[in-house]
Order: structure tokens, then sequence, then C-alpha cells
């Protein structure tokens, strides 16, 4: 008889056997004989069994995901985090799993500055010489509140603090408002005729409004190749800037970005009262053509592959989802750690800004042009979309 089929038959009757099961012996018998000098061996190999069926339940346990996370994602170095309070950092909206994810991250994560080798909550809990501590577990307060993943929330915080990441961005010769001296500087990368662009350009000039004289605004051209009309446009925009007119047309070329057909854009440059002779030779000379390349090329060597792509005293920034908040909250932490007013200037929203010479206000610059064949609404705005 083969093995495998003499293994199967004395297991079976070692499972049948009373001895096996605690119950009353039968006679002594050839066979019971068999089952007595197998049955520690049998009752090793369920042990072995269960031990490893336990081991297996056990590790689902400890791998079980919350939706969002990612399967490869290792697990939290510190499942078992003791829950942190923080002086001057509110988490009171946090619920109980919020507020014991958030206690692993600032106990896991390293204080932002290079010399105070902590985690994050011994770095605030001692006061350590780093004014980012507190805004940064401020920071993973919000994080951890919009049900961010761990590997998010992560690459989120270095971008926001790590000092490596910081991009030195060349704004020699753009087109530039606000102080020198601001403690915030803002450079935009965009596409005017990017949808994406047209809906964050409102909300970056009345962040600028807000915190007036706390702002350095600097725009970079960035036009994409799937954009008919981008590179003309962003040639416009530099030939005007020759005039000292830059940011009227930017105001106009947005307003109107579904209608960027070369004699709309010269109507527009019109509107805005352009030396129009000039303001052609310009927009086609190679000087202007040399200034778009290089803005593009820079845009590229910094690796940014879409518009509007902003960079915020170096970072590059990232929204979580909350564009305009995210926004803010950025620009104030910069003026705040600068030492700066971060109390924001009353603005009206509903009140013109500046008029163009068209007589359009600068924030609705809408000139009267031949409609758009598929005109469509400026989508939300989404940093680093197309």
């Amino acid at each position: 008889m083969p093995e495998a089929a003499i293994y199967s038959k004395l297991t079976n009757i070692a499972l049948k056997s009373p001895d096996l099961a605690g119950g009353p012996s039968d006679p002594p018998s050839k066979t019971a004989r068999v089952v007595t000098t197998l049955g520690p061996a049998m009752f090793s190999l369920r042990l072995a069994g269960a031990a490893l069926g336990f081991a297996l339940f056990n590790s689902q346990l400890t791998t079980c995901r919350s939706p969002g996370e990612g399967g490869s994602e290792a697990a939290p170095a510190h499942a078992e985090a003791k829950d942190v309070t923080l002086p001057g950092v509110d988490t009171s909206a946090l619920t109980g799993r919020e507020k014991a994810d958030w206690s692993r991250y600032v106990s896991d994560l390293l204080a932002p500055c290079p010399d105070q080798p902590v985690s994050l909550a011994q770095c605030v809990q001692e006061n350590r010489n780093c004014k980012q501590c507190a805004p940064a577990a401020d920071f993973l307060v919000k994080q951890v509140r919009r049900g961010r993943a761990r590997g998010q929330i992560e690459a989120s915080y270095r971008g926001r603090f790590s000092s490596d990441v910081i991009k030195n961005v060349d704004v020699e010769g753009s087109p530039a408002k606000g102080s020198t001296g601001a403690p915030v500087q803002i450079v935009e990368f965009a596409d005017f005729e990017c949808p994406h662009c047209g809906a964050t350009r409102p909300m970056l000039d009345e962040l600028f409004k807000r915190y007036d004289g706390q702002i350095r605004f600097v725009f970079k051209n960035f036009p994409l190749g799937i954009h008919q009309y981008a590179e003309k446009a962003a040639r416009a925009a530099m030939a005007a800037n020759k005039q000292d007119k830059f940011w009227e047309m930017e105001v106009v070329l947005f307003d109107n970005q579904q209608n960027l057909e070369p004699s709309n854009v010269e109507q527009l440059a019109k509107s805005i009262g352009l030396d129009m002779p000039r303001f052609l030779k310009d927009k086609d000379s190679e000087a202007v053509a040399d200034l778009v390349s290089r803005d593009r090329k820079q845009g590229e060597h910094l690796e940014l592959a879409a518009t509007p792509s902003i960079f915020i005293n170096g970072r590059l920034f990232e929204s979580s989802g909350e564009f305009k908040e995210d926004l803010d909250d950025w620009v104030t932490l910069e003026i705040k750690l600068a030492g700066g007013n971060a109390t924001p200037v009353a603005v009206d929203s509903a009140a013109p800004a500046a008029p163009s010479a068209s007589g359009a206000a600068a924030g609705s610059a809408k000139v009267a042009l031949p409609p758009a064949s598929a005109a469509k609404p400026a989508p939300k705005p989404k940093a680093g979309s197309l």
C-alpha cells in the first residue's frame, strides 16, 4: 500500500480512537498498539497546525487596513503610541481613532528643524528652539481630520516642512508685483489657456490684497503643448510687459481664455491701451520668444508637468483638497515664521478692482469678442492640473 494511503488510514484510525478523545479504553489490540505508538506524533502535528492557524489569524488582525491605505504600506513603527497632548495644539475636533493616529504621527515624525533631532512631540513639549514645531503639529491635525493615509500625510509633512525640498526659483526679469522685502514670495507657473489657472487667479489676487505688503507675486509662463494658443498668449503677455502693462494683459487674457485666437488677442491688447505697432513688433520678436522659452525651460528643470504650479518661498504648494484654505494656511504660516503680521486686511470681494483702460474691472475684464465655439465653465482649481 502506498505511504500516503497508509498515512491517511492511520490518521482516520487515530482521530476515531477513544484513547485520543479521552474516553474509555477498548481492550488492547494490535491496531490499538499502533495507534498508541503514533498518538504523540499525531498530537504534535495537531498542535503545530493549531499554532499556525492562530498565527495566520493574528496576522490578519494586525494588517487589516482602512480604505485608502495601500496594501504594501508598512505598519506604523509605534502601533501602541500613548495618547499625546501638546501645549498650544488643539486636538478637540479629533475622534478617538483620529487622536490615536495623530499621537502616533507626532511621536514618530522628527521635528522640522535639522538641529533638533527629536520627535515633533518632544520638540513641542520641551519648547525646543524650533518655531515650526507647534505649527507642524497643527498641520498634522488637519491632515488627520481629512482622512488622508499615512503615506500621504508623511509626504505632505516633508513637502511642507523639510528644508531639503526648497527650490531656488530664479525670478530675475519676470513680471512681479509687491514689495521686494515681503516675507512671502509666491511664484506661479501658469498657462493662459489652462482653465484651472483661470480659476486660481482670483484666489491669488484676493490673497495678495488680504495680506497687503506681505506678499510678492511673480508670474512665470509655462505654456502647455496641448493648448493651441497658449504659447502666443504668453508672448502677448510678455510684449505687454515691455510697456509695463503685464498685469492688465494677464487679467484680460485669463478672463477671455476661451477666445485667444490671435485676432482676439489683438483686440484685448487694444482694450488695455497698448501701443499697437510696438506690441505687434515685440510679440513676434525673438527676444520675447526667448523670455517665454526661458520660463518653460526653468519649469522643466524643476520637473513641472502641469499648471498651475505654485511655489511659496521655494516650496512647491500642495493642496490636500481644500485649495483656498490650504493656500491661506501656507501663506499665514510663512508670515508668522518670518515674524510678520499675519492678520489679513478686510477685502470686499464684491468691490471692483482697479479698472483697465477698457473700463472693465480688473477682476472681471470681459471684452466683446466673437463667442467661443464651445465655451465651458471654469473648473475648480487644482494645483498641478492641466
